[in-house]
C-alpha cells in the first residue's frame, strides 16, 4: 500500500534542494482563504454589456391598463398604451432605461437576470464557475452517499 506522499506523487528532497517556498506562501493563501477571494472567486471587472442580440430580441409589451407598476430604473408609473420592455425575467421596463441600463451591464436591474454578452472571456467564466459548482455538488453529493 503506497503512503501518502506517493499517492500525492510527491517526494522527500534530495540532498541540497531546497524546498520551493513560493509554493509554501501559495498553499498558505489558499489555506487562509487569501488567495480564493482576490483572485479565482469573481470576475475580476463588472460584467459587460448584454450581446446585442439578446437586446433586440427583448419582448416588447404595450402597457393596456392601469396599475401601480413602475419602473424599476427611473421609477416612473408606466402609463396605458405606453411601450415597455420585458426581460426574460418578467420585470418589466422602460425601453430607454433598460436599453442605456443593458448597454453598461447583462443584468437585470432588479433581481439580477443575466443576459448572454458578447464577450468570450466573460462567458468562458460563467461556464467554469457553473461547472465548478457542478463538481462541488457532485462531491457533496458523492461524500452523503458513502457516509450517510
Amino acid at each position: 500500500m503506497a503512503d501518502y506522499y506517493h499517492e500525492m506523487g510527491w517526494r522527500e528532497l534530495g540532498d541540497g534542494e531546497q524546498p520551493n517556498h513560493l509554493l509554501h506562501m501559495a498553499r498558505f493563501l489558499i489555506d487562509c482563504g487569501l488567495y480564493e477571494d482576490n483572485f479565482t472567486g469573481e470576475w475580476p471587472r463588472l460584467p459587460p454589456a448584454a450581446s446585442k442580440e439578446a437586446v433586440k430580441n427583448l419582448k416588447e409589451v404595450v402597457i393596456e391598463e392601469v396599475s401601480e407598476q413602475n419602473c424599476p430604473i427611473c421609477l416612473k408609473k408606466f402609463r396605458i398604451n405606453e411601450k415597455a420592455k420585458e426581460m426574460p425575467c418578467q420585470h418589466l421596463f422602460h425601453e430607454k432605461c433598460i436599453i442605456t441600463w443593458l448597454n453598461q451591464t447583462n443584468s437585470c436591474p432588479f433581481c439580477r437576470y443575466e443576459l448572454p454578452t458578447d464577450d468570450e472571456g466573460y462567458e468562458a467564466f460563467k461556464k467554469e464557475k457553473k461547472r465548478a459548482e457542478q463538481r462541488k455538488e457532485d462531491i457533496e453529493t458523492l461524500h452523503n452517499s458513502m457516509f450517510s
